[in-house]
């Protein structure tokens, strides 16, 4: 075979050591290859070569005419040979087989003949690639063959290794890299050579194995191998390998490492992500040895960033750029700036480019490329991050903060040394308006502080927080920002809690950040929001002990210069705050707790004297807040228990400068709230029960005077509020109060009607001063109900009431004076009543008020029916009639006339209309109702004061005329009042009922079939009280039961049901009815069928022949006067309704009574008798007298 011929069947590189012959000089060509024969490495690698070829069948041809011509001998039989007809005769323990084999061949020094070498091989490699039907025993026996072979014939062994590499198909190569694993551990010096031939057959293995155990024993065979390579090109020996070969190495396992990084990154397991780091980090071991081939590397590296700016969804791109940098950060090399910069560059492009839409999984690969970047060249990453925080570009300053922040948690040694500089250059950013980047901050901020606050000592980075916390509350007070700013505004403000509420405080220096730097975030309005996560902190920090007080050394430079340039932070300062927050319900109830969980952990800066107290009284109130005390069920109920809370704690500090300076406060702080304030409300009461607490006068009314002088009476809540303060103060300071509010009323009345200057008089008629009229009169009732028995008695008359006139009398008597006046009636009367009743009232001025509340009734029955002064007044005469002595019985018929036509009889069924239509209609029908019921409660003190039967009368023909009336909503009304009265006459057991039991059951019995189904069960419950109270008065049992069993057929839509059941229910009230009171009930009667039209004149009929049918002949002494009703109904209108039912009325009392029928029917008829009258008569004149 030529040279030329060899060189062309050899790999790249071999033909290096051949000297080179031309054609047809045979001596050149026979030194050649003598030179040949004479390098021991060349001659190796033909000895593999050889092997090779015997794997894929191909022998050269001068090999082939050699054993063509060659005489066969006789090969002696071995060890080895009986074996391995064993294993081919599949006889005996296959694994025991392969033990004695390995046996025989390392213990044999002769070498195997090559036709016993070739069929073990043949044999071995059978069962070492076996995929299934070979058991792993089998498959390491016949591995440890292998390697004892070795021991002869390296060469055809390692041959026949890699052919099994490089298959294709469904072949096992689990055992196979791990005889190349043991040859090497065995044979490295004599593997050495054969490098190019391994690359080249892992090549295979990687675009074959995707994951597993195969994977990790590649990794483990390679990372194997080319230490081995390092080892034996440091150690200074001969290189086995031609210049030309070396290279082809190089480029296989630049190949190699291509191939590894890209087809092995989506490894899952953390086994194979190592296995793979590994393998990467042993191959760039090799290469970066030398010069020529670093260059190499790093053009790979940037050739794996580049397609990040071709494609869309990088992330198998920046997988792989992971998984190189991960290797390259294990081992000792230096990447060229500018080659770095290049790499991080396109990375962080790739990172803040909006354009590219990224998946979350790409945006995080990238990210930590990024982080492994900083890891191998710390400072270079840092400053290229630094620089990008100048840029213009918003996403990329964004995404630099980003970074930034996570370095800062990495911890880094190079980062924590540079970390001040850092932090300078992103406070310089504090100013930038873009949301992003305000966000971007407060992300690094808290990163900053989860893991090195040392940093944070040249930037305020908690007085940041709370400073975007307000400014992000300013922008959105401000209204002017759109539904997408104002939530992005909303989530910064969220992420400003977040931060705080999430520090540990047990990270060093945590605690010298924090406090008391907190407490200065506490007073603020604008920080309301962040007390929450400033509780938390507090508490932890108290959990440590961390409270105490420090020296001013000792403190953060920060929070020193904040306490000489602001206002000086007073206990009375910080509890006032915090009180306002607890008690403003419109800050939730998270926010509440947050309040109280800061005054009980910081109660020793406030005074020595309340730790107790309050450690036993705040989870009181705490559990209320969480609902767990039901006692509790609202916001007034929780008010007035942290304003007790408050009264017990300065009972308990009994400081009176103390108390006064918290006085101050509290009225500066009202002073400077808004109108609108929703804590202005509380405001006014926490005033007011500290001034109660205050023991100066000239103290109490300086600050009472202050504010009667600067609230607007004319906003509700202002008026409100000026009742509570002056109410809340004259609990423990009746007097004092009391005497401001004289002095002050006798200022707004003083000059009235005497001769004054035009601008006094104008002030004194502004609407002003009306309206602080109307709100001391107020006040006047509040103070009284909370003055105590002696102090009542002894100014109620003279100074509280009279007060209260002389305002009155001084006002224009608006709807607003009106309400006042009546409402401080009211609560005077309620106050007198609830001391007892050892002390009558005064007579004369019991007189005078109801002769107010009389006039004020009078004034508004013909005006606007939403008006609240009926309402107000029957309150006030509910409360004024129980006080002593009573009324005369003509006041008090005239009040109850009067009462009954504002709030029954008012307003008609037009007016209901409208109102029913109009936008107050819910508020008015609400007011209507409670008027309803004040009505009947003011009945039932009218019955318990006037014992005489006589007002029940009075009462009950009040009642009638709305009962009749043509108007549903009026007999609606009526019902529900007659209802009430019937159920005080019950449960009073009064028999006034029982007189009027007929002229009620006339009246209500046509009601039964009322249009509208609440008149109907109404009624029905009337006649079932009316019914109890007869029973009781007799001492009998109903019979038949109770009538409400009947009230589903009323229900009924259908009117021949509703007649149907109403008959039903005439039956039982008949049987029970006293036959005294026939008259009473057939007037009543009458009365409905003159007014009455339709359902309820048929039912009415109904009522009246079912009584007549049961009862027809036990009534004779009534006969006549019956007689006269019927007579007297039919010149009615509706006589045509009722006639049938007139008719059979007759004819009953005829049967029963036939003589006395006739002897009526015999007198003469009257100028004044209808002609259904005559025909009637004349019929059972004529049917009786025969």
């Amino acid at each position: 075979m030529s040279g030329q011929q060899m060189g062309a069947s050899v790999p790249p590189g071999m033909e290096s050591p051949v000297t080179k012959t031309t054609p047809g000089n045979g001596s050149g060509t026979r030194e050649s290859f003598v030179s040949i024969w004479r390098h021991p490495a060349i001659m190796e690698r033909l000895r593999a070569l050889r092997g090779l070829f015997a794997c894929v069948g191909c022998v050269p041809r001068r090999t082939r005419r050699r054993e063509r011509s060659r005489v066969s001998s006789p090969v002696p039989t071995c060890a080895a040979t009986l074996l391995l007809q064993r294993l081919q005769d599949q006889e005996g323990d296959r694994a025991q087989a392969y033990c004695e084999l390995e046996s025989a061949l390392c213990q044999d020094s002769s070498r195997p003949p090559c036709g016993v070498v070739n069929r073990l091989l043949a044999e071995v490699s059978r069962d070492l690639t076996a995929a299934q039907g070979v058991t792993s025993n089998v498959k390491t026996a016949a591995s440890n063959v292998l390697v004892a072979l070795a021991r002869t014939h390296f060469t055809l062994v390692m041959a026949e290794l890699q052919s099994h590499l490089k298959a294709a198909g469904d072949m096992s190569k689990e055992f196979v890299l791990n005889t190349l694993s043991k040859l090497f551990s065995t044979y490295a010096p004599q593997c050495i050579p054969f490098v190019w031939l391994m690359l080249a057959g892992l090549r295979s293995v990687v675009g074959q194995v995707k994951s597993g155990q195969i994977l990790r024993i590649a990794c483990a065979v390679l990372k194997q191998w080319l230490d081995g390579v390092k080892t034996y090109l440091s150690s200074g020996m001969q290189c086995p390998w031609p210049a030309m070969e070396k290279e082809q190495i190089c480029e296989n396992l630049h190949e190699l490492l291509f191939s590894v990084v890209w087809n092995w990154q989506d490894c899952q397991e953390e086994q194979d992500k190592q296995a793979v780091l590994g393998a990467v980090a042993a191959m760039l071991e090799v290469l970066l040895q030398e010069e020529r081939h670093q260059e190499q590397v790093w053009e790979q590296l940037l050739w794996l960033v580049h397609p990040c700016q071709e494609i869309q969804d990088i992330c198998r791109v920046a997988k792989s750029l992971t998984i190189f940098l991960e290797a390259l950060g294990g081992i000792e090399s230096v990447i060229p700036g500018d080659k770095f910069l290049d790499v991080t560059s396109a990375v962080f492009y790739q990172l803040y480019d909006d354009s590219k839409q990224h998946s979350e999984a790409g945006r995080a690969q990238l990210t930590h490329c990024i982080m492994l970047q900083a890891r191998i060249c710390p400072e270079e990453t840092i400053l290229f991050l630094q620089s990008q925080l100048g840029d213009d570009w918003e996403p990329g300053c964004v995404a630099a903060l980003g970074l930034l922040g996570a370095l800062a948690r990495s911890d880094e040694p190079v980062m924590t040394e540079m970390l001040p500089q850092v932090v300078e250059a992103v406070q310089r950013l504090c100013s930038d308006p873009s949301i992003r980047v305000r966000t971007a901050i407060l992300y690094f901020i808290k990163d900053l502080l989860s893991s090195n606050t040392r940093s944070c000592s040249a930037w305020d980075v908690v007085g940041h927080i709370f400073r975007e916390f307000s400014r992000a509350t300013g922008r959105r007070a401000a209204g002017d920002l759109s539904a997408r700013e104002a939530q992005e505004e909303g989530a910064l403000q969220e992420l400003c809690m977040d931060i705080l509420g999430s520090l540990d405080v047990s990270v060093r220096g945590m605690s010298k950040l924090l406090w008391p730097r907190l407490l200065l975030f506490v007073v603020p309005a604008q920080y309301t929001g962040m007390l929450i996560p400033v509780s938390r902190c507090v508490c932890a920090l108290a959990e440590r002990e961390e409270l105490t007080g420090r020296p001013i050394e000792h403190l953060d430079p920060h929070f020193v210069s904040s306490m000489f340039q602001g206002p000086l932070l007073t206990p009375q300062t910080l509890l006032a705050r915090l009180l306002v927050v607890a008690g403003s319900p419109v800050a939730g109830s998270k926010l509440q707790a947050a309040a109280l969980l800061l005054m009980k952990n910081l109660h020793s800066r406030f005074h020595r004297a309340v730790g107790a107290m309050w450690a036993t009284e705040i989870p009181l109130l705490l559990q209320c807040l969480e609902g767990r005390n039901e006692s509790f069920p609202d916001t007034a109920e929780f008010e007035r228990r942290l304003l007790k809370f408050l009264k017990a704690s300065l009972d308990t500090i009994e400081e009176k400068a103390w108390i006064e300076a918290l006085s101050c406060e509290l009225s500066q702080r009202l002073s400077s709230s808004a109108s609108s304030s929703a804590e202005k409300s509380f405001l006014y009461k926490a005033l007011g029960t500290v001034l109660g607490s205050c023991q100066g006068v000239l103290h109490v009314q300086e600050k009472l005077l202050q504010h009667l002088e600067e609230a607007n009476a004319e906003e509700p809540r202002e008026a409100q509020g000026i009742i509570s303060l002056l109410s809340h103060a004259a609990e423990n300071n009746f007097h004092t109060v009391l005497a401001t509010l004289t002095m002050f009323a006798s200022r707004l009345c003083k000059g009235r009607n005497a001769r004054i200057s035009r601008r006094k008089k104008m002030e004194l008629d502004s609407t002003r001063a009306h309206a602080t009229r109307s709100a001391l009169m107020l006040a006047h009732g509040s103070v009284a109900l909370r003055a105590s028995k002696e102090q009542l008695l002894a100014h109620l008359e003279g100074d509280i009431v009279g007060n209260v006139l002389m305002l009155y009398s001084c006002s224009c008597r608006d709807l607003q004076n009106n309400l006042a006046l009546v409402q401080s009636i009211t609560d005077c009367s309620s106050a007198y009543q609830a001391v007892g009743d050892s002390a009558s009232f005064n007579p004369s001025l019991k007189s005078k008020l109801l002769e107010i509340l009389m006039d004020l009734m009078k004034k508004y029955y013909s005006g606007m029916p939403v008006s609240p002064v009926p309402l107000k007044v029957v309150l006030a005469l509910e409360q004024l009639s129980k006080l002593k002595p009573s009324s005369e019985s003509k006041d008090l018929r005239e009040m109850l006339v009067l009462c009954c036509k504002n709030i029954v009889t008012h307003p008609s069924a037009e007016m209901m209309l409208k109102i029913r239509k109009s936008q107050q209609a819910a508020q008015y029908l609400q007011l209507q109702q409670t008027s309803l019921r004040a009505l009947g409660r003011l009945m039932v003190v009218l019955l318990e004061t006037e014992p005489s039967g006589g007002f029940f009368q009075n009462i009950v023909h009040v009642l009638q005329k709305s009962m009749v009336s043509s108007n549903v909503w009026e007999r609606k009304r009526a019902l529900q009042t007659c209802s009430q009265l019937l159920a005080v006459c019950e449960e009073l057991q009064r028999r006034d009922a029982c007189e009027h039991f007929g002229s009620l059951v006339g009246l209500l019995a046509p009601l039964t079939c009322d249009p509208m189904p609440a008149s109907r069960q109404l009624a029905v419950t009337c006649l079932s009280s009316l019914l109890r109270i007869q029973a009781k008065a007799t001492n009998t049992d109903i019979e038949t039961g109770d009538i409400r069993s009947l009230c589903e057929g009323l229900h009924a839509c259908s009117i021949a049901s509703q007649l149907q059941t109403t008959s039903k229910m005439a039956m039982i009230v008949c049987r029970n009815f006293p036959l005294e009171r026939t008259v009473d009930f057939m007037t009543a009667i009458k009365e409905t069928i003159r007014k009455a039209n339709g359902v309820r004149v048929r039912a009415a009929g109904k009522w009246m022949t079912t009584f007549l049918q049961m009862h027809g002949k036990d009534i004779s002494w009534n006969v006549p006067p019956i007689l006269y009703i019927l007579r007297s109904i039919t010149s009615f209108a509706q006589q045509s309704t009722f006639l049938p039912f007139l008719c059979q009325a007759v004819v009953i009392l005829t049967r029963c009574h036939t003589e006395a029928v006739m002897s009526n029917f015999s007198r003469p008829l009257g100028p004044t008798d209808s002609e259904t009258w005559r025909r009637i008569r004349e019929f059972c004149l004529q049917r009786w007298s025969q």
